[in-house]
């Protein structure tokens, strides 16, 4: 296959090409831009009434195609049919929650320090570049493009090469609805995503920390606002007077759901104090999980992404077992088409072990062991990441004793760490994140300039 093109393949049946897409040439990408800077002026003329009457038959036109979007979300990415479907209704809401957004205050009026009138209100930067994972192919595009589009600008997305029919139907849904080249998606690898931030006004990335810190670098370098979301090495503290039951299912569901393939999965679970009850039922709360096709309404864990993926967590199987660990449930590959591995929990590993310091991205969990709240705090802190905590307990002050120093942007209590409102702030701290925050509000803020006006009254003529 020429190096110039990129094959979509279905994870769960390796043989099945789901799309093939040319990478953008330098010459179709200036192209792009060109039409999206002039697309974009029409945009915010028109006013937030068209604006939001655009957004909403957005939700309305997928909300349409409902059954086509589960089943390709299915197929593309190997999503578990039950979170196929939650995503896609969740991309429906996320575009009739901006398309009232449209209609939100952009500034304030304030007191002069004269006779006049003091005003903020916020515009557009122009064009958002857009970089997104496979893991969410359609909320976590339209979470960035819906308010990015209700703030005023226009979008480049350069989606995964693993997601790219999905990014597509996200296009194809948009053209009868939006002016011409308001919308546009570009296929290709890194080179094709530096130049999207070489040419965006404003650049919003979701990915590996690696690639964030380059992008958010290159984007600074410009002068141009940048947000980076990126890993998690999410941990669960579990306190002694937990429910074992419902602990162990949520815990085990938050890890090992879409074959752990979220940056807000569980990676560690923090144990507080022996409790033997509730390893033993964790364990068997992964080992019950349904593996297998994702098409079936009853799977909750299909395959991982593609062969690396696989690769990476064969090694770390092997470093689990050559470093000393203890696997309570999985630790095999599975024998079958598609690359399919056994959610895995691991015991008896150290805290700074690389597999507890390390995003692997899939099906594998540690339990670690703390001897009080203030020590699983430090276990749970003591990582590069800042994404999503919970903590699991009915003691109120020993809770309220970790939330007050647990340093995660987002803290969950006897909730799973997967899983977000899109109408919430969303963001972690240290390696997680760069820049504002996603989602909500927060988001119509970061796709928006702050300018204040000063009107004073008007001299009369001598």
């Amino acid at each position: 296959m020429s190096t110039d093109v990129l094959r979509s393949i279905s994870p769960q049946d390796p043989t099945d090409v789901v799309t093939e897409r040319a990478v953008a040439s330098d010459a179709a990408l200036a192209d792009v831009f060109a039409g999206a800077w002039a697309a974009q002026r029409m945009w915010w003329a028109g006013g937030a009434a068209a604006r939001a009457a655009a957004l909403s038959a957005a939700a309305a036109a997928l909300s349409a195609r409902r059954s086509d979007a589960i089943e390709l979300v299915v197929r593309e990415v190997g999503k578990p049919l039950i979170e196929a479907t939650g995503e896609v209704a969740r991309s429906v809401a996320i575009l009739n929650y901006y398309a009232q957004a449209c209609f939100a205050a952009t500034g304030a009026q304030l007191p002069p320090s004269a006779k006049g009138l003091l005003y903020s209100d916020r515009r557009p930067h122009g064009v958002a570049g857009l970089i997104t994972p496979w893991n969410f192919p359609l909320a976590i595009p339209l979470w960035k493009a819906a308010p990015a589009l209700a703030a005023g600008n226009a979008v480049v997305l350069k989606p995964s090469p693993d997601a790219m029919a999905c990014a597509d139907m996200l296009a194809e849904l948009f053209a009868p609805l939006l002016p011409e080249g308001l919308f546009s998606v570009v296929h290709g690898a890194g080179p094709t995503g530096e130049a999207v931030v070489a040419r965006a006004d404003v650049v919003s990335f979701t990915g590996s920390a690696k690639v964030g810190a380059a992008v958010a670098s290159a984007a600074v370098s410009r002068g141009v606002v940048v947000q980076c979301e990126m890993g998690g090495q999410n941990a669960a503290i579990v306190l002694p007077d937990a429910d074992p039951f419902s602990t162990a299912a949520m815990i085990a569901g938050a890890a090992m759901g879409y074959a752990g393939q979220k940056c807000t999965a569980t990676r560690r679970v923090i144990v507080v104090g022996p409790n033997d009850a509730f390893v033993e039922q964790l364990g068997e709360a992964v080992a019950d999980l349904r593996v297998g096709d994702p098409a079936d309404a009853a799977t909750v864990v299909g395959p991982v992404i593609n062969e690396p993926a696989h690769s990476k967590l064969t090694a770390a199987f092997e470093s689990a077992r050559n470093d000393g660990g203890k696997v309570l449930a999985g630790g095999h590959l599975l024998d079958r088409r598609g690359w399919f591995v056994e959610p895995t929990l691991v015991a008896g590993l150290s805290p700074d072990h690389e597999l507890a310091q390390e995003e692997t991205f899939g099906p594998l969990a540690l339990v670690l062991h703390a001897d009080d709240v203030a020590h699983a705090v430090e276990i749970s802190n003591a990582v590069r990441f800042g994404l999503v905590t919970s903590v699991h307990g009915r003691d109120l002050d020993a809770v309220l004793s970790a939330v007050r120093d647990i340093d995660t942007g987002l803290i969950k209590i006897n909730a799973p760490t997967a899983g977000v409102d899109f109408y919430a702030p969303f963001g972690g701290e240290k390696d997680s994140s760069i820049g504002q925050r996603e989602q909500g509000t927060a988001a119509l803020d970061f796709y928006s300039s702050t300018r204040t006006v000063t009107i004073a009254p008007h001299a009369p003529s001598s």
